[in-house]
């Protein structure tokens, strides 16, 4: 099953970071749909951020795992620009999860 994980601020529920973890083990390794979906949201998300905005997230990525963390961001246009594509991403997993629930679950803390 794939995990994921949403820590937000709690004062303004901003997100602070997020990590993803594990295997759908919907299909054998190269054809499992659930896990290209979640990787290519996921990762799209991180390179979206870098690329659309210029920060750069400390992250991590392993096989099966990927993690984010917002640091520092000076703007606070630019803040907003990176929760809008933080929040989009969540939508879209949500939307995976919608038909593919038995093999991804959200934790939005």
């Amino acid at each position: 099953m794939i995990r994921v994980k949403i820590m937000r601020n709690p004062s303004d529920r901003s997100i602070e970071s997020f990590s993803i973890d594990g295997h759908a083990n919907y299909a054998k390794h190269g054809e499992d749909i659930v896990c290209a979906g979640v990787s290519a949201v996921t990762v799209g998300t991180v390179n979206s951020i870098e690329a659309l905005t210029g920060v750069v997230l400390d992250s991590k990525m392993k096989n099966g795992f990927l993690s984010g963390r917002l640091t520092s961001v000076k703007s606070p246009d630019t803040f907003a620009q990176v929760q809008l594509l933080l929040e989009s991403m969540i939508v879209m997993l949500q939307t995976i999860a919608e038909s593919y629930g038995t093999y991804i679950e959200i934790h939005d803390k």
